[in-house]
């Protein structure tokens, strides 16, 4: 963990994912610059573990819930259970708290986080996810994400370098490093990217803010921009 302490007084932003093998927890200031954060294996505990995570650390910095000028969460692609888990925090935290909320693709902030950490030199970032023990996700800057099944490798055009995230075994070894570095650097951009949306008004509906699934994990179909559960009848 690291982190600046705060006065008690200052206003400050809250920023967590789950969608990957880390849950990840930032705090910044609201022009987007990050003082605080903190990660941990994820497990499968984020229901028991985020919530406390969060206030301990919200407390360890000296900041009160209710200088909190917003939250922001990673909206994925990923894990289904972590982007449930996450989002349903993050909602409740917002509404909890009156303060907006915004989602922000966790494909979207690895990418800024690669970028940044300079693992692209003068490149073009491409991420690539797991989807399952065998299909993967790729993601491009400005492009929805593309699912890639079991056996099929991404297609590099000159100057793209791969960068690759909970892969050992499943993708070149130096991208999954490169992906190492990428994300310490997501609490960064989660806060950047939050604070720019925050800053501009441009908040999501608690209602409507929904995980972006590749694939829907069973059970679950899609509805009108929205995720509804449906039970499996096989």
């Amino acid at each position: 963990m690291t982190a600046t302490s705060h006065d008690g007084r200052r206003r400050a932003i809250l920023a967590f994912d789950c969608a990957t093998t880390r849950v990840v927890v930032a705090t910044g200031s609201p022009d987007g610059r990050i003082d605080g954060v903190t990660s941990w294996p994820a497990g499968y505990r984020h229901g028991e573990t985020l919530l406390p995570t969060i206030g301990r650390f919200l407390g360890e910095q000296n900041i009160r819930r209710s200088r909190l000028a917003g939250i922001v969460v990673g909206t994925g692609p990923g894990a289904f259970t972590g982007l449930r888990v996450g989002l349903a925090t993050a909602k409740g935290l917002a509404h909890g708290l009156g303060q907006p909320l915004v989602g922000i693709a966790t494909g979207e902030a690895l990418l800024r986080a690669a970028t940044a950490a300079g693992v692209v030199d003068d490149g073009t970032p491409v991420l690539l996810l797991p989807a399952g023990p065998a299909d993967r996700i790729v993601v491009r800057p400005g492009i929805a994400p593309e699912l890639l099944v079991a056996g099929t490798d991404p297609e590099l055009a000159v100057g793209e370098v791969l960068v690759a995230i909970d892969l050992v075994g499943r993708a070149p070894a130096e991208a999954v490093e490169r992906g190492e570095t990428a994300r310490t650097g997501l609490g960064a951009a989660l806060i950047a990217l939050g604070a720019a949306r925050l800053a501009a008004g441009d908040v999501d509906d608690l209602a409507r803010l929904v995980p972006e699934y590749v694939t829907l994990p069973r059970g679950v179909r899609a509805e009108g921009g929205e995720v509804a559960w449906s039970r499996d009848r096989r």
